[in-house]
């Protein structure tokens, strides 16, 4: 199938974004309440969502952040959670591997966990059309610093207690977006128990934050690559 990349689909992929900003903003305004808890300027919170566009390893780097900062480790540890993105782009190669320049930079720069799940879902429903992925994506930043904005103005005007329901926001996303990469208990539930198995494992052996995230996500990886490569084996044995 001949991949295109189109306004329509830049627009068609921007409209598509526009649900996911109930789990993107609560989500946001966490990040904005803590970055304002941590004594980040609204500009610098700004800078950070602009530029960093990633709120798992926003949050974590907002955590581990102290005064002074230990730059190195809160470096290392937004780099390491930072990683799954590696995987996640390698799985977009069947629209990537057709752009060039500010296309595929630009989709690049863009994609996070909520642009990919939708992505996917979208070439598996006959999508051809690469500028999904960018429009998404740029959506999904704009909605993003947006707000983290509002919640760093937000934070300034209200105290919210700790268990306060607007901090469940980014675990109720996340596990929101498994919905449009579900293909069938058979394909999915072994690899997410043992990614969920090994992370809480992990956790209760109390590693250091990055840890339990990214042996969740190498351990479900592996378990979905063997499984998928021994059910090819199966259909090329079964078609010979």
């Amino acid at each position: 199938m001949r991949v295109i990349f189109t306004q329509a689909g830049i627009l068609r992929g921007a409209r598509r974004g526009v649900p996911m900003l109930l789990g993107i903003a609560p989500f946001g305004l966490v990040v904005g309440v803590i970055a304002l808890g941590k004594g980040l300027s609204l500009a610098e919170t700004l800078v950070m969502s602009a530029v960093v566009f990633a709120g798992a390893s926003q949050l974590l780097a907002l955590e581990l952040w102290t005064n002074p900062p230990d730059v190195l480790a809160v470096a290392i540890a937004a780099f390491v959670v930072n990683i799954r993105l590696v995987p996640l782009g390698a799985a977009l190669a069947f629209w990537l591997d057709h752009l060039r320049g500010w296309r595929l930079w630009g989709s690049l720069f863009f994609a996070v966990d909520h642009s990919f799940a939708l992505s996917v879902a979208e070439h598996r429903a006959g999508g051809r059309d690469a500028g999904f992925l960018l429009g998404l994506g740029v959506f999904t930043w704009v909605g993003w610093v947006a707000s983290t904005a509002a919640g760093h103005l937000l934070g300034a005007a209200v105290a919210l207690p700790a268990d306060h329901p607007l901090f469940f926001a980014a675990t109720a996303t996340f596990v929101s977006i498994l919905v449009a990469l579900w293909r069938g208990p058979r394909q999915d539930v072994p690899a997410w128990l043992v990614a969920a198995a090994v992370a809480v494992g992990a956790q209760a052996l109390r590693l250091p934050p990055p840890v339990p995230l990214l042996a969740g996500a190498l351990a479900g990886a592996t378990t979905a690559t063997l499984a998928e490569t021994r059910r090819r084996r199966q259909g090329e044995e079964g078609g010979a």
